[in-house]
């Protein structure tokens, strides 16, 4: 099976501290893979490594045959990886459907003077935006509500709406940095269920996650850290037994039945 993301020894220092320390990770293609660790593991500082938010201290980050480091983070989403992030970053007092359409920027070509010079030919890209954004609205079912101000939606189709605007970068591969974070159960196997639906339509997924009903039952590859370093890695049945995970991270209620 061919690697989608490959990460080789990366490492990030802040001064004294060692957020990420000699990381190695393969996420392959077609598989949904988990990032899962304690808070200050180092999990988002390795989101925002891979899609070049801050840069490496060392090592390498490649999607499929494009080496991404040092690339501006642009260059990230042109290769095909898109981000949701944790702390949900869209345009409050625009519309589902303008916050969707956002996403969609890397494929217009249209500056401010051609604007002015072209206007018919702005037109024309705004139409065709317009037209994706609906489409990618449909397939996550928020159709409905592509004129409702953003400010406005419950805050689990807020999530959903970040997630459609990822999408209309046309990614092969959508990093995601605690999408069940806030949401109550039921919110919670709703989106499990979009995302599944994601992934069938042919994007892989990397994500972060804590709540493990999720990274369970919807993750085919785990990854765990603790202060930085990968200590252990896994399916998720693999996982959940893993003794050194379950003291650093799980819990007691994860431990195996004797």
């Amino acid at each position: 099976m061919a690697t989608t993301l490959r990460i080789e020894h990366l490492v990030k220092r802040f001064e004294g501290l060692v957020a990420v320390n000699d990381l190695s990770i393969d996420v392959q293609e077609r598989e949904i893979h988990a990032l899962i660790g304690p808070n200050g593991s180092g999990k988002t500082t390795t989101l925002n490594l891979i899609n070049s938010v801050i840069p490496p201290t060392s090592g390498q980050i490649w999607f499929r045959d494009t080496l991404l480091t040092g690339k501006p983070t642009f260059e990230t989403v042109k290769a095909g990886v898109g981000r949701t992030f944790q702390n949900i970053k869209l345009f409050s007092s625009m519309t589902v459907l303008e916050n969707v359409m956002m996403g969609g920027q890397k494929d217009v070509s249209h500056n401010m003077l051609r604007f002015i010079v072209d206007l018919r030919g702005s037109h024309r890209e705004e139409r065709v935006l317009r037209e994706k954004a609906c489409e990618v609205l449909d397939s996550i079912g928020m159709y409905h509500l592509r004129n409702e101000t953003v400010d406005n939606l419950a805050y689990g189709r807020q999530k959903v709406c970040e997630l459609g605007r990822a999408l209309m970068t046309t990614p092969q591969l959508i990093l995601l940095d605690e999408p069940a974070a806030g949401l109550n159960p039921s919110e919670r196997r709703e989106f499990v269920d979009i995302l599944r639906k994601v992934y069938d339509s042919g994007v892989d997924l990397f994500l972060i996650e804590h709540n493990m009903d999720v990274v369970m039952n919807l993750s085919h590859r785990i990854t765990v850290l603790s202060f930085g370093c990968k200590i252990a890695e896994g399916t998720p049945e693999e996982i959940q037994h893993d003794p050194q995970v379950i003291k650093a991270y799980l819990g007691d209620r994860f431990r195996t039945e004797e």
